[in-house]
């Protein structure tokens, strides 16, 4: 109170003086209060206008922020391509065997992040397996842009859609699908997280030009026309079944099989397994680290693996010796004792220690009788004929990946030799496979091809490498071994079956091992007016049909029991009897 008197006096005392003043002091004093009443009302209009531009522009870039486009939109830089379309892929029925379905993907914009521990405890009520030492250092990374996790199912992006989440987008995305699963995954093969194919025909796709097309940003969400393949998913499915059971049976490391249409060149059916399923080629494991096993799946083994294929090479060389005239059905070779050569000794299996005939040394599958074939044409002539076939060159095909064959860097009497019974060259077991289509089919050696092929088509492209005779001279050779030799295992009543085992010692860093096998089984049917090829492969089984590890117990069984299940799918109806003979049918 008294500090508020003093004021009060002090104020009166001030008006009591300036009532005393007179003439040019008093003038002076009031031109003074005025001067500091309007410096006054100056200063403070400069700072209303002050504070009304700060204002003014910070509400005009709230607005620019409003009704600018998402940071997102420029910072991942894809266009329009982002949510580009791939071609469905279908059977040669029309059956589906990979397509596009729509997701969506969860982003982040570190910059508009209020509280990221915040964020990462409520994702994780979503997410259960999310990381949250790498999400949160994501989220405080301060950059424009970071995937969080892609391709969310419906159901998580509803859930995370509900936690209202500042900072958090989703943008649409394409998802591959596969309805085969592990069926036909080394022929379709898979795509990455982004829808670029890796692997099969879908890496086949992206070469004839849709990668280039989608760089350029000039693909779209349309629909584009589906790529149809030339197998059948119905025989792929008992072909791949097939393989995985008797990896599994004879405990072998791998197995697999191809059936081939021998007039047009087409794969109906290829599997080897181990496989894996393309909607998840690659799994993580507990511990975070990737399933390396897993991913061993990848590894195709009828056309990106080269194996020495055994006496299947045999046909091979007996059709080389029949084409150059060398040899006929009816000569006769000497292999009555063991081939001393280059500090190697070569005997037969289960020799028969006698001259045997051509016939014969293919039904006993005569090591010494071969190599005296190959001896007849030479190694110039043996080299030049297995080069004819396609078989120490690159198969030309669709597949992605296919391995380059392995010889000789120089070839020699012995290698010849060798090579004749199906040691010291490695193919892909899917250009064998077609090469002995050649043998059966009239002499023409067609490219295998992943997609449909008419029998046209296939003529205009074929060549001849054998003489019709020499193929007739085959057909023969495997019937009569269908009937009397190792292909006696893969018989099926009606269906003509003829074909040649072969059983080879597997190399181990670089020695044949003699207690582990490579099988193999080739067999033409009907081998009357042969339509397909099947070849079958087993890797190192330990057992087999009554115990058995080569061929004939393992691979021969193999191609039993998909030519059983598959021929009438195929448009081979069994036939019994002689067409000459007419039954006749009575009813009682």
């Amino acid at each position: 109170m008294g500090m508020i008197a003093f004021v009060v006096r002090l104020k009166s005392r001030a008006h009591f003086i300036l009532q005393g003043k007179t003439g040019a002091n008093a003038a002076a004093f009031i031109g003074a209060a005025e001067r500091r009443k309007r410096d006054a009302r100056q200063r403070l209009t400069i700072l209303i206008a002050g504070f009304a531009v700060m204002y003014l522009a910070i509400g005009a870039r709230l607005v620019q922020y409003g009704t600018a486009e998402p940071i997102v939109a420029g910072s991942i830089h894809f266009g329009d391509n982002a949510v580009a379309s791939r071609p469905d892929i279908l059977d040669r029925n029309g059956e589906l065997l990979a397509t596009d379905i729509n997701t969506v993907s969860l982003y982040a914009e570190p910059r508009r992040i209020v509280d990221a521990d915040e964020v990462v405890e409520k994702l994780a009520t979503v997410l259960h397996d999310l990381d949250w030492g790498e999400t949160y250092k994501k989220l405080r990374s301060g950059s424009a842009f970071q995937w969080l996790r892609r391709q969310l199912t419906p159901r998580q992006q509803s859930d995370i859609l509900a936690l209202g989440l500042p900072g958090i987008g989703f943008r649409p995305e394409k998802r591959r699908f596969y309805p085969g699963g592990v069926s036909a995954s080394h022929i379709v093969g898979h795509v990455n997280i982004d829808n670029l194919g890796l692997a099969g025909m879908e890496r086949y796709i992206d070469q004839q030009g849709y990668a280039d097309l989608r760089a350029a940003g000039l693909t779209n969400d349309t629909r584009l026309e589906p790529v149809r393949l030339s197998i059948d998913v119905r025989v792929q499915h008992i072909v791949r079944e097939v393989a995985a059971r008797a990896m599994k049976d004879y405990q072998a490391e791998a197995a697999g099989a191809v059936i081939l249409d021998v007039e047009t060149g087409e794969v109906i059916a290829m599997a080897s397994v181990p496989d894996y399923d393309p909607n998840q080629p690659s799994r993580t494991l507990p511990d975070g680290t990737v399933d390396k096993e897993y991913e061993k799946g990848w590894f195709n083994r009828i056309s990106n693996a080269t194996f020495e294929m055994g006496s299947t090479f045999k046909s091979f060389t007996l059709a080389m010796g029949l084409d150059a005239e060398k040899i006929t059905l009816n000569s006769v070779v000497d292999a009555s004792r063991p081939i001393h050569m280059g500090g190697f000794t070569i005997r037969d299996f289960k020799g028969k220690n006698r001259p045997l005939t051509i016939p014969e040394v293919f039904q006993y599958s005569s090591n010494i009788g071969t190599a005296a074939v190959a001896d007849k044409v030479g190694i110039e002539g043996h080299r030049e004929f297995l080069t004819r076939l396609g078989l120490l060159s690159k198969m030309e095909t669709e597949m992605p990946g296919v391995a380059m064959p392995t010889q000789p860097k120089t070839w020699k009497k012995i290698n010849s030799v060798t090579i004749s019974f199906g040691h010291g060259v490695a193919t892909t077991p899917l250009q064998t496979a077609a090469a002995a289509a050649a043998l059966i089919n009239g002499g023409s050696l067609i490219n295998p091809t992943f997609l449909p092929r008419s029998k046209d088509q296939a003529a205009s492209i074929s060549r001849a490498v054998i003489k019709e005779k020499t193929s007739a001279d085959m057909r023969y050779l495997y019937t009569w071994n269908g009937l009397k030799g190792s292909g006696r295992a893969a018989q099926v009543e009606g269906f003509n079956v003829g074909g040649k085992t072969g059983t080879a010692d597997k190399v181990i860093n670089g020695r044949y091992a003699s207690d582990i096998n490579f099988n193999a089984f080739v067999a033409g049917f009907p081998m009357d007016k042969p339509k397909f090829v099947v070849l079958t492969i087993i890797d190192a089984p330990k057992t087999g049909v009554h115990g058995g590890r080569t061929a004939a117990s393992t691979a021969a069984p193999m191609t039993k029991e998909i030519i059983a299940r598959t021929a009438a799918l195929l448009g081979v109806m069994p036939r019994f009897g002689s067409e000459d003979s007419q039954e006749l049918l009575v009813n009682y």
